[in-house]
């Protein structure tokens, strides 16, 4: 019986385990990386979630969310969100329809989340890319964002096996050897990854900050480099994380 018992709670604990391994990723998810003349709003998706495991996590109401129009022009949207569920958890929509030709780069800030099985307050500040009427340049250029990932890759129009590469970036500068954690958002729930440790892939930043991934399915792609802010966040160690969210085609 002792054994039994023994062995039950040894489960119990790698199941656990397993299920807080799992990466955690900010998600802004539109339905197009691109508007034409047929497709002129963008609809957005925000969540936080397990995407590969297509695990959902409470997401409360975004402390900001806004575009960015060709780098420059910021507009606040944090009105225009609507409640939700996605994977059957809180999560908010947003629609979005561009005046002008252009690149639009939508950014979520998040309230820190507690984790308490790290003990520590994550907070990942989550950017997709929509170019409208193929007029998307400059799409290398940081935004300002406390970190970001600045694609070297085009971060729209790519096709399924092509290689990502960027930049993470921590308080306005590239940060050498950041670890970048990589999933795949596996929305119809068609792929399963063999064992646990292949459900979040993970890469190592160079010396100038710059990381390389070749995506090999198609479908939304979220890459999380993740820094340690120097201040800690209601008495615990704050995570950051630059997400970034692209779509293989």
């Amino acid at each position: 019986m002792k054994r039994i018992v023994c062995l039950s709670l040894s489960a119990l604990l790698v199941a656990l385990f397993s299920f807080n391994a799992f990466a955690h990723f900010g998600m802004v998810i539109p339905d197009t990386d691109e508007l034409t003349q047929d497709k002129r709003t963008v609809n957005m998706d925000l969540s936080f979630s397990h995407p590969m495991e297509m695990q959902g996590m409470e997401l409360e109401k975004p402390a900001k969310f806004f575009v960015v129009e060709n780098g420059e022009t910021r507009t606040d949207l944090l009105g225009t969100l609507k409640s939700a569920k996605v994977m059957d958890h809180q999560a908010w929509t947003a629609s979005y329809t561009p005046k002008a030709p252009g690149l639009y780069a939508f950014v979520m800030e998040p309230v820190p989340y507690k984790e308490d099985a790290e003990n520590n307050y994550i907070q990942h500040i989550t950017k997709v890319y929509v170019d409208a009427y193929g007029e998307g340049e400059e799409w290398n250029k940081p935004l300002g964002l406390r970190t970001e990932i600045v694609p070297l890759t085009r971060p729209f129009g790519n096709y399924a096996g092509n290689v990502f590469q960027g930049i993470v970036y921590f308080e306005g500068k590239p940060a050498p050897f950041t670890r970048v954690e990589v999933e795949y958002y596996n929305e119809k729930g068609e792929k399963q990854a063999p064992n646990d440790r292949m459900v979040t892939q993970e890469v190592l930043a160079d010396a100038n900050g710059v990381f390389t991934f070749a995506c090999p399915w198609k479908g939304w792609w979220g890459f999380a480099g993740l820094t340690t802010a120097p201040e800690e966040y209601k008495g615990r160690e704050f995570e950051l994380g630059a997400v970034l969210w692209v779509e293989m085609k």
